[in-house]
């Protein structure tokens, strides 16, 4: 889906990786201006252009008109970092040929026009062939740039005004995706997401599908969420799906993903995708965790994923991981106490975030997983139980951050080993969201599930009631985190929500998702 006709007019130019954010007037964006590597701003003259904007449904695309010139930019590759690729497709002077009109709308996402006229003016190409159509939509825009050097990296401050809004970006770009992260480190901007201009603008103008999909990339799993925004805006659920395609196999001893987990996992995600598709127009957010977060070899898979299905995934720190999971799991639980834990055991890392109703006091991750410490004691078949006190110990040792703190009111429980439990708990045939949902699975339950799985093969796992049968590799492993994290903490029992990461990529990119 990323490959895209050169136009002739496109200009040859060395590709630069590219590093935006959008903010108003009231958030961080503010103190750039007060910094010294900024300092030269402040007695450059600003840059002043209005430009044409064209908006697609289907994605997001650079294409614009500025000074009598089609200007195409499309993604091209996308780095571990965060940081996006841009190329030029075109740069055609008006009047315009066909192929030029075929090629912008190919960017675009969109079926060409059926026309073969070889003059087409800009007027005719905005209000003929783009205006009519209810996927496109034009956008006149002024920009007041300033730009200047930081370290030999081209930083640039903008502020755009469309249709009465006003909002500011910043642009961090360099040939050197190193010195791009370092620049973005150095401003302080670390953390924040990176926003093309396109995807910018339709935030700005609360423009764009009103299905949405989110996709949470693990280690161990592909969770899946799709729905659509009311005529409020408010987003609802309607599917959620989740793939057990075991990405993370073989990363601890090789320290990369494997041809095969990775080819696993694109599969896995085009077929969401194209499904999804099939619905029409699709605002598409995918995130990877910690098995992306630590392999080596990560960009050639996010680079996989981007050319056959046209996704972006970012790789999410573990803190903003936990961050949304926290804020998914406490909006739809009832609440003991003030003092909450929240964690999410997945394949690769488990994270942890402590505070209250309304606020997060702290969070951290720590690199263990199901997949890591199957792998590691062989706990995808049945042991003996020295092997799994074994493991105990060595997931205690790895989680001593844990001890010593005061004992939480409440401890609730996120991801897929917690959900499972909890199915296994009521002996479900047919996984049910709603029932797994506020499940108090206690200390007893949890070692009679550990020796339930110990003793059993593989294959005598997927006979349980409730567990999902691509998970009985990982799942006693799972299980054994689970059990420390309650001994560490003092606890006898948590709380399973089945509302996690996705969840929290919903509320804060699309609003707070209404219960199914």
């Amino acid at each position: 889906m990323s490959d895209h006709t050169i136009h002739p007019s496109a200009p040859a130019v060395v590709p630069r990786w590219e590093w935006r954010t959008f903010g108003d007037a009231l958030d961080a964006l503010d103190a750039l201006d007060d910094l010294d590597a900024l300092a030269p701003l402040r007695t450059t003259a600003p840059v002043e252009s209005d430009e044409t904007y064209v908006l697609s449904m289907y994605g997001d695309a650079s294409v614009k008109v500025r000074g009598g010139v089609l200007d195409v930019k499309v993604l091209q590759r996308l780095s571990g970092a965060g940081l996006q690729l841009w190329v030029p497709t075109m740069k055609a002077p008006f009047p315009l040929d066909a192929a030029a009109v075929a090629g912008a709308f190919a960017a675009l996402g969109v079926p060409p026009p059926e026309t073969r006229r070889t003059d087409l003016s800009l007027e005719q190409l905005l209000q003929e062939l783009v205006a009519p159509r209810d996927d496109l939509r034009l956008v006149e825009i002024h920009k007041r740039r300033r730009r200047t050097l930081v370290d030999d990296c081209m930083v640039e401050l903008t502020e755009i005004r469309a249709e009465g809004v006003t909002s500011r970006t910043v642009a961090v770009e360099s040939p050197d995706p190193g010195l791009v992260s370092r620049t973005i480190g150095r401003l302080g901007l670390d953390g924040r997401p990176n926003v093309c201009v396109a995807r910018g603008l339709k935030s700005m103008l609360g423009w764009g599908p009103r299905r949405f999909a989110v996709l949470d990339v693990g280690t161990n799993s592909v969770k899946f969420a799709l729905g659509r925004r009311d005529d409020g805006g408010t987003p609802r659920i309607e599917t959620e799906t989740a793939v057990v395609t075991r990405l993370g196999e073989g990363l601890v001893a090789a320290g990369g993903l494997t041809a095969a987990s990775m080819g696993r996992t694109v599969d896995a995600i085009e077929d969401l995708v194209d499904d999804a598709r099939r619905g029409g127009p699709l605002d598409i957010v995918a995130v990877g965790t910690a098995g992306l977060r630590q392999a080596s070899n990560r960009d050639e898979f996010l680079a996989a994923v981007h050319g056959r299905c046209g996704v972006t995934v970012e790789v999410i720190s573990g803190r903003d991981e936990a961050r949304l999971a926290y804020m998914a799991a406490v909006s739809t639980l009832p609440l003991t106490g003030d003092r909450l834990l929240v964690f999410d055991s997945g394949g690769g890392s488990s994270q942890f975030t402590f505070g209250s109703a309304d606020r997060i006091e702290e969070q951290f991750s720590v690199d263990v997983g199901a997949v890591r410490f199957a792998e590691r004691f062989g706990l995808a078949d049945a042991v003996p139980r020295e092997t799994v006190d074994a493991a105990l110990d060595a997931i205690a040792a790895e989680l001593a951050e844990l001890a010593d703190r005061p004992r939480p009111d409440m401890v609730i429980a996120i991801g897929g080993t917690s959900t499972n439990l909890a199915a296994i708990r009521h002996g479900l045939d047919r996984y049910d969201p709603d029932v797994v949902h506020g499940t108090v699975v206690d200390v007893d339950e949890v070692d009679r599930q550990i020796e339930a799985f110990r003793t059993r093969s593989t294959e005598r796992r997927r006979e349980i009631a409730g567990l999902q049968p691509a998970r009985a590799e990982v799942i006693l492993a799972g299980a054994c985190v689970v059990r420390t994290i309650l001994r560490l903490t003092g606890q006898d029992a948590v709380t399973v929500s089945d509302r996690g990461l996705r969840h929290g990529v919903i509320a804060e990119r699309f609003g707070t998702p209404r219960p199914r």
